[in-house]
């Protein structure tokens, strides 16, 4: 957990804020640090976590968890943490050991992705309904919160943005709205954006859709001025408030540097390395 990013936010694990749809962007750069972030931070915060890996083992998440102090093995064990390991279902479903597992799946859609993400979907709401009341076992755990990484996986499944758009839409509805936990959802957008904005069904569309969607965005890329060894990059955050009819936003640029426990940041232009 990033002491200094929560700082920025002006979040911490006694004060959570409800209701939030978190979007974590990248562009030709990295921003899975910040999902390690906010999972360990919802972990420690006593949420009950949903969390649905598309690209990455629940091993890989586990041994960054832990040099963060979060047991991921331990959070399972007691029920506050439910890991969908997305390349181990896909494998259940393309190779199905019973007749009808493909179709049970919640990523049927790798199978065939006119099914759209219905089954997807529907994992969802059974698995954090059934935290709404709060208790698992002798635990009490606070309001619900779904992380997704990366929904930009599921356009080169076959799945178009539109319906993507609409699954997450859905989900903030779900969460967010009517049991007032919190989503953070990573997408990336790895092309660049001048030879995207044609494609309608592409990275661009949903970056912009999910922007529409959310309270608060953090989007990664690398230095304008190249490479830098001080430095691995900047973040800009940017906060959307409803005030009156119209919405208010707020931006502000960070450069980072991502350690093997933890990640520093800087205002722009205050680090030493770059100016």
């Amino acid at each position: 957990m990033f002491t200094e990013l929560n700082s920025i936010l002006n979040i911490a694990p006694d004060s959570i804020t409800q209701g939030e749809f978190i979007l974590v962007s990248d562009r030709q750069s990295d921003a899975s640090f910040l999902i390690h972030h906010f999972l360990s931070l919802f972990l420690r915060a006593r949420c009950r976590v949903l969390f649905l890996s598309l690209v990455q083992s629940f091993n890989h998440y586990s041994a960054v968890s832990q040099r963060l102090g979060v047991s991921l093995a331990q959070a399972k064990e007691k029920g506050q943490l439910v890991f969908l390991e997305g390349l181990k279902e896909s494998l259940s479903v393309l190779i199905p050991q019973e007749t009808d597992a493909a179709t049970l799946s919640p990523l049927s859609v790798v199978r065939d992705p006119a099914v759209g993400l219905r089954s997807l979907y529907e994992f969802v709401q059974f698995r954090v309904s059934s935290s709404g009341e709060g208790r698992t076992g002798a635990e009490e755990w606070g309001p619900p919160v779904l992380l997704v990484d990366d929904l930009s996986v599921l356009l080169s499944l076959g799945v178009c943005a539109g319906a993507t758009l609409d699954f997450s839409h859905y989900c903030r509805a779900l969460v967010c709205s009517q049991l007032q936990g919190n989503v953070v959802m990573l997408t990336r957008c790895d092309g660049d954006q001048e030879e995207d904005e044609g494609n309608n069904e592409g990275p661009e569309r949903l970056l912009k859709g999910l922007t529409h969607l959310c309270s608060l965005s953090l989007h990664v890329q690398g230095l304008p001025t190249g490479f830098c060894r001080d430095i691995h990059g900047q973040v800009e955050v940017c906060w959307r408030r409803r005030r009156g009819n119209g919405q208010h936003m707020q931006k502000k640029l960070f450069q980072y540097k991502v350690h093997d426990k933890g990640a520093s940041f800087f205002a722009r232009g205050t680090s030493s390395a770059v100016l």
